[in-house]
């Protein structure tokens, strides 16, 4: 009897996050008047996964998700519309996002600081998945 010896291989589950956390933007959004005249802070909580299997490479930054340039899009989006909703809010989000090929999955969460005296934000948390 012949004995065989396997190789151990190791092998992995990887999960890559980009991380944004309480970004906060004065904004115009909701559906009252008194909403579409004055700014209100709204705090963004964004993960984003990204493909595991494109490794990161300081020469190739298309090989990363630039969380600077996340940030910098979503402002210009909040600076351009008004939106009425939270929830429009959220799939504009997702659309500028998604355009980046690395990612697959992104977890949002919108909170509006001072619509309701009574609490300290009031908001919705949504994620969306690429398959």
């Amino acid at each position: 009897m012949k004995i065989i010896k396997f190789k151990k291989r190791e092998k992995f589950k990887y999960k890559r996050k980009v991380i944004i956390k309480d970004l906060t933007l004065k904004i115009f959004i909701g559906i009252h008047n008194f909403e579409k005249k004055k700014k209100q802070r709204v705090k963004f909580n964004i993960e984003i996964l990204t493909n595991p299997y494109v490794s990161p490479n300081s020469k190739d930054l298309n090989s990363i998700l630039n969380y600077e340039e996340v940030v910098t899009k979503i402002e210009k989006l909040t600076n351009s519309i008004h939106h009425e909703l939270l929830e429009d809010l959220a799939e504009n989000i997702f659309n500028i996002i998604f355009k980046n090929k690395l990612v697959k999955k992104i977890s949002l969460k919108l909170e509006k600081l001072d619509i309701l005296k009574k609490t300290k934000s009031v908001g919705i948390a949504v994620s969306k998945t690429k398959i």
